[in-house]
Order: C-alpha cells, then sequence, then structure tokens
C-alpha cells in the first residue's frame, strides 16, 4: 500500500478520529505515544493524519476503503457518526473495531475518553474479545438497472425528499406484499440500528446478539403502521409508488442514492458481519440503562427464593 512508512512493527492499528474536536490532537497525542511505549504502530488516513498528527512515527495511507489491511484493528476516537465511517475501513478488512466515545451519547462506543490510557493497555495485552454484529445490505434498482449497492451496520432508510406530500411506498417480505403506506419513509434495520433512527421511528429496541431484520415505517398515515421484526434470512423489498415524488436511499446516515418514482430497494442480510471488539463482559441491558439513563432506582434485585416446605 501506497504512503509514507513508519518504524517496522508487528502489530498496527489504524487510528480514526473525530477532526472536528477541538482537543483531539492531544487526545490523537496521547494513543500515538502509548502504542509507541508498547510496540505498537498507528496508522491514519491521508488528510486526517494531517490535521490531528503530531511528531512522527505515524504512518500515513491513502484514504480508500482498504486502508486498514494488515491492521490488528481500527481505533475509534469520536461519537457515532465516527465509527460508522470507520466501519467502512474495518469491513473492507475485515478486522475487528473498537469505539472510544467522545461524543454525547455514543450507543456504538465500547468505552469513554476517560478510560482511554486502559483501552490501550487492553489493546497491548490482546485483552479483549470480538463478537459479530449483523449487517444488511441493499440494492436500489429502476426498471431493469441498479443504481446502486451498499450495505449498512445500522439501517437503509428510504425517504421524500420533498417536505410536501407523503411517500408512496408498498412492502414486500419475501416475495410477498405485506402492505402499502403513505409516509415520510420506510427504515430497514438491524439489531445495532435498532437503537439509532429507527428507535427514533418507534421501532422496537432489539438485543444485538439476536440476529433480525427490522421494518419500521416513518410517521406512516396508515391503520396498519407497526413496525414489523423479520427473519434475518428473509428478503424485504420497498417500491416507491409511480407517481410518488422523488426519493432518496440514506445508509448508515451518511452515504445518500438519488431514486426516482417507481424503483424499488431489496434489502437482504450482509455477506459480511462487523467484526466488534468487546472489552468487559457487561450485558446489554447495562449500556441500554447508561447511554438512554433510565430510570432504575426502584431496582430491588432477585430475593433469595426459600425452598417449599
Amino acid at each position: 500500500m501506497n504512503g509514507t512508512p513508519g518504524p517496522v512493527h508487528s502489530r498496527r492499528i489504524l487510528l480514526v478520529p473525530n477532526v472536528a474536536r477541538q482537543d483531539i490532537v492531544a487526545t490523537v497525542a496521547q494513543v500515538v505515544d502509548a502504542c509507541a511505549t508498547r510496540g505498537i504502530a498507528v496508522r491514519m488516513v491521508e488528510g486526517t493524519s494531517e490535521s490531528v498528527a503530531t511528531g512522527a512515527g505515524v504512518e500515513t495511507v491513502p484514504d480508500i476503503p482498504e486502508a486498514a489491511e494488515g491492521c490488528e484493528l481500527v481505533l475509534v476516537l469520536g461519537g457515532d457518526g465516527t465509527f460508522l465511517r470507520a466501519c467502512q475501513y474495518a469491513n473492507a478488512a475485515d478486522v475487528p473495531i473498537l469505539g472510544v466515545n467522545l461524543g454525547h451519547i455514543g450507543f456504538l462506543a465500547e468505552s469513554e475518553v476517560s478510560s482511554l490510557s486502559g483501552v490501550v493497555e487492553q489493546i497491548a495485552a490482546k485483552d479483549y474479545r470480538v463478537v459479530e454484529r449483523m449487517t444488511v445490505e441493499a440494492t436500489v434498482i429502476h426498471g431493469d438497472t441498479v443504481l446502486a449497492r451498499d450495505w449498512a451496520l445500522n439501517e437503509v432508510s428510504i425517504e421524500k425528499v420533498s417536505r410536501q406530500g407523503v411517500l408512496e411506498a408498498s412492502v414486500e417480505i419475501d416475495g410477498r406484499p405485506v402492505s402499502d403506506y403513505g409516509c415520510d419513509g420506510m427504515l430497514v434495520s438491524t439489531p445495532t440500528g435498532s437503537t439509532a433512527y429507527a428507535f427514533s421511528a418507534g421501532g422496537p429496541i432489539v438485543w444485538p446478539e439476536l440476529d433480525a431484520i427490522l421494518v419500521v415505517p416513518n410517521n406512516a398515515h396508515a391503520l396498519f403502521a407497526r413496525p414489523m421484526v423479520v427473519a434475518p434470512s428473509s428478503r424485504v423489498a420497498v417500491e416507491t409508488g409511480v407517481h410518488s415524488g422523488p426519493a432518496v436511499v440514506v445508509v448508515d446516515g451518511r452515504r445518500l442514492v438519488d431514486v426516482p418514482p417507481g424503483s424499488r430497494v431489496e434489502v437482504v442480510r450482509g455477506a459480511r458481519p462487523v467484526k466488534w471488539v468487546r472489552l468487559d463482559d457487561s450485558p446489554f441491558t447495562d449500556r441500554l440503562v447508561t447511554k438512554f439513563e433510565l430510570p432504575v432506582t426502584g431496582w430491588r434485585g432477585r430475593s433469595a427464593v426459600r425452598p417449599l416446605t
């Protein structure tokens, strides 16, 4: 791979920071120094490295999907938006991704910036495990033409463009029609994405250990407007009406595809899951309560059960 070579190391990580953070330069320097003392090389993509890297020893590579090839993992410093961007590198290279939250909620992050030094220690000691998170793949079709193919960790959203009127959408599951909707949009989400846009649109929270596909109408004008949870092997299709206004497919809130009226968006389980670094064994329930600041002050836990006499 082309780029500015750094010192020879047997281990390296790709560091992806949120360059918009005012304090990111110091945070990146902390990671680079901590990794250097532990024999771990730090790689960054062009553009990002010039913005935040200080001193020598940072390997620079082109900003392409394969930027993480040869790395042990991708370390993200930022919020969920930065994490989703960095997933492109991790997924292309089939390496794990680890998020350190510098944002607000940071639902996708495994740790907070206050624990950054401990995170580097665990990376150095390989004191972590890797789990898999399901993805979805979307194909956008108009007539006989495939307009785009893409994948998502969170969701694929089919949305109307104009603020006036509604999006005419027909939903199909496994080759059979389910219902027509007049709506602002339709979301097809993974369990990981169930706490993101799908949650805001009224969808259920699905534990990430469960493989499933969520179909969530967004502000639908219909009697049957409940979200649906379908099998991970299902094929979900959303067809936009021929007389409907222009629409757009938004993938993970970042990548957009224009969709003319009368198009079809097919969504299936992704061929490659995202490899996700876990630093501890805390259950998803704890993350849910912490990130959403749920009230649990009345909880007493299970008391000892007396045997029957």
